[in-house]
């Protein structure tokens, strides 16, 4: 294998947390005494972080003020920080997968746009925290995804060069963060992706889960 280092994206690719998410956001909007959106609508929204996440629960015609998306932000902060990772469910194959790539010995890290905050306790939650060598927030650098510098943060972590990572992700911003940042990218069809399919000649490969992931990459 050609690969010396794994990084994986974490809501959509390893674990299904919408219900975790629409929760949060429902008791946000209810706390402003805003307009409910569904869970159809909070899958779409995922992808670009929470503050882009509350954003858009609170766009309708248009964007919220300052204020408004502040307190929006505050309020969902309070109640994600309760029901993070309570009805989270693994993907398809993720744990399998996980135990496979780990038995490579190659070094594995997350490198996601949710906060840090929420990050860790989600890991510890769903028992999957020792996988990982590194663990990139959303605010653990100045940028989140698309821009370089997380997954970038995380080889230098791994002690790899980019060019030896391999990033697997469920969107096209993990897409364009590896090829930013130099790293080859397979994607997972199962994720978020603002409501939008993927397309296998966007990625170097679209693999059904993390397992056939891994038998692809042992012929890389």
């Amino acid at each position: 294998m050609k690969f010396r280092s794994i990084t994986f994206d974490l809501d959509g690719t390893l674990l299904d947390t919408v219900a975790d998410l629409a929760e949060a956001c429902r008791l946000m909007l209810a706390e402003l005494e805003a307009p409910p959106r569904s869970e159809a609508e909070i899958r779409r929204f995922v992808g670009r972080g929470m503050v882009v996440l509350v954003e858009r629960c609170l766009t309708w015609t248009t964007p919220p003020d300052a204020a408004l998306l502040a307190r929006g932000i505050a309020a969902f902060q309070r109640h994600y920080a309760t029901v993070n990772g309570r009805q989270a469910q693994f993907f398809p194959g993720v744990r399998e997968g996980l135990a496979a790539w780990q038995a490579t010995g190659l070094p594995l890290a997350v490198v996601t746009n949710k906060p840090a905050a929420f990050t860790g306790p989600l890991l510890e939650r769903t028992g999957i925290a020792h996988y990982f060598s590194a663990v990139v927030s959303g605010d653990t650098t100045p940028h989140r995804k698309p821009h370089p510098a997380p997954l970038l943060h995380a080889c230098a972590a791994l002690g790899v060069d980019p060019a030896a990572n391999l990033h697997i992700g469920d969107s096209k911003h993990d897409i364009e963060t590896a090829r930013n940042a130099g790293c080859a990218v397979y994607c997972v069809p199962y994720g978020y992706n603002e409501g939008e399919p993927l397309r296998a000649a966007d990625c170097d490969a679209l693999v059904a889960d993390l397992g056939v992931a891994l038998r692809l990459a042992h012929s890389a």
